[in-house]
């Protein structure tokens, strides 16, 4: 999700459409926070790690 959101930024980026760069910072924050999560060893709708 993190990666996917590096592109999705990027591409924004690049091309000039914002809203590709708000969905890529969007996951990216979501990704982040759930790897926090599964690191701190809570189960994340039922997962103990996202991969």
């Amino acid at each position: 999700m993190i990666i996917l959101g590096i592109i999705l930024a990027i591409i924004g980026v690049v091309i000039s459409m914002p809203i590709l760069l708000y969905v890529g910072v969007a996951l990216i924050v979501i990704g982040v926070a759930l790897e926090i999560m599964g690191m701190t060893g809570h189960a994340v709708a039922g997962r103990r790690h996202y991969y």
